[in-house]
């Protein structure tokens, strides 16, 4: 049983991804829920706003990237008004450490990193 496969949308005008963000896809998750079926303009307001310091500006970085993909691979003429049709987090590896515990113990700590996809299409 391994993870199911994500379907891929070939019909999207634009694609940005942010490989190895180092921060939990879990963190990313709550702020891609919230600009999923936004426009670009609108999202980026948005995530100016929004009070997550590691995962606000990372998914900002990638509709930005996929805004310039699509204006200069495209050749939209306003990517402010294309609409995100699929943001998705990935979880990738993570960094194992160790941490002094109590009592001469070690404790393992667990660095997280994610993949976050944006796909932009007309509305």
């Amino acid at each position: 049983m391994g993870k199911p496969k994500r379907e891929k949308n070939y019909e999207c005008v634009s694609e940005a991804k942010y490989r190895f963000a180092p921060m939990p896809a879990r963190k990313a998750r709550l702020v891609c829920d919230l600009i999923r079926g936004k426009s670009v303009k609108e999202a980026l307001d948005l995530l100016k706003l929004i009070h997550k310091p590691s995962a606000a500006p990372a998914v900002m970085k990638v509709v930005k990237s996929a805004r310039a993909n699509a204006q200069a691979n495209a050749k939209v003429d306003n990517p402010d008004s294309l609409v995100i049709t699929d943001v998705f987090v990935d979880g990738a590896f993570m960094l194992k450490r160790f941490r002094a515990a109590p009592m001469g113990r070690a404790v393992r700590v667990r660095k997280r990193f994610c993949h976050i996809t944006v796909r932009l299409n007309y509305a």
